[in-house]
């Protein structure tokens, strides 16, 4: 079983394909940046359109047995999330309706403060707001994931202390690591463990130690770091993959329409674009490289298999089904 914890590709024929060919059980599937309630809906319909076109490829999962379903069918479960609250708009209700939708991840924040969470690129982290924590209780009752990529370290702490069920970093590296304001302190990676909570390993350069050209060797040794220092039970992969995306979609994802002006983000001004994937992970057909890295570093079969997939697994099970009343 092979899951990647958070992908935001140009959908195609193409990678649909790769990701069968790869033998990848589930994709979490970014549905939302900057969009609101009907943007996203819209988007939800361009996908039904792709399930009803491609259903020897793709399904869509909506609860752990689902994930499981489309590994005996062959097929690759897509599983929706949120990476900014726009969705909800200023409405707690909505949380109830996108879950019926789909959506089983939201994002409380994407670098900027947001009516529920401040994002790591503020100066100020007052922490979680008052909507905030309402909408946590919500999304717990529901059964949608609180993920915390895109936060700050307050604001990450405090949705641990709120939320009465697991919560994620869906696509982040340690701090130790890499210093990339999205990746995380060993304060918060600990924290996240004691709570059960998850981390998904990211592959965008900017994350990655010496960028594009991050040895595996290099990327393989983190991973067995953080798994000292968490657990091995508690880490995946979110590579944050943007396969075949073109460079005004990093654009629009820094800026949304918050700013007029071009807001580098993760990036500088001499690379505002997509950066160049490091040549062992190139697109969704070099899963095995890393695989086999892990393997040489060190880690078992069952470890292997633990953080390639059946962690993820194990996430969604706890995760997705609402609260009875």
């Amino acid at each position: 079983m092979l899951i990647d914890g958070l992908q935001y590709c140009n959908w195609s024929e193409k990678i649909f394909r790769e990701w069968r060919a790869s033998n990848i059980t589930a994709v979490h599937v970014t549905i939302s940046y900057h969009e609101q309630f009907r943007e996203t809906v819209s988007n939800f319909e361009k996908w039904n359109n792709w399930f009803e076109k491609f259903p020897d490829l793709i399904m869509p999962a909506y609860y752990a047995q689902d994930v499981e379903n489309a590994k005996t069918l062959n097929k690759t479960a897509v599983i929706f999330g949120f990476q900014n609250p726009s969705p909800i708009e200023d409405d707690i209700g909505l949380v109830e309706i996108l879950h019926r939708l789909g959506g089983r991840f939201m994002q409380l924040s994407y670098n900027n403060q947001s009516l529920l969470a401040t994002g790591c690129y503020e100066a100020n982290d007052p922490g979680i707001t008052r909507m905030g924590k309402e909408v946590i209780k919500e999304m717990n009752r529901v059964g949608m994931v609180v993920d915390m990529s895109h936060s700050s370290e307050r604001s990450t702490f405090e949705a641990m202390e709120i939320s009465k069920r697991p919560i994620v970093i869906s696509h982040a590296n340690p701090s130790f690591w890499h210093p990339a304001k999205r990746n995380k302190s060993n304060e918060i990676l600990l924290k996240l463990s004691e709570t059960n909570g998850f981390l998904g390993f990211s592959l965008y350069p900017h994350h990655l130690n010496n960028g594009s050209n991050c040895k595996l060797e290099d990327f393989c040794t983190m991973i067995a770091k953080t798994a000292d220092l968490m657990g091995v039970d508690h880490i995946g992969f979110g590579s944050d993959l943007c396969q075949d995306q073109p460079d005004s979609i990093v654009e629009w994802m820094r800026v949304g329409k918050w700013t007029k002006k071009i807001d580098y983000g993760e990036g500088s001004a001499s690379n505002p674009g997509f950066p160049e994937m490091p040549n062992w992970f190139r697109d969704n057909r070099d899963w095995h490289n890393i695989l086999q890295g892990l393997k040489k570093i060190g880690f078992n079969d069952e470890e292997v298999k633990k953080i390639k997939g059946e962690n993820w697994l194990n996430f969604f099970k706890k995760s997705f089904t609402p609260i009875s009343k």
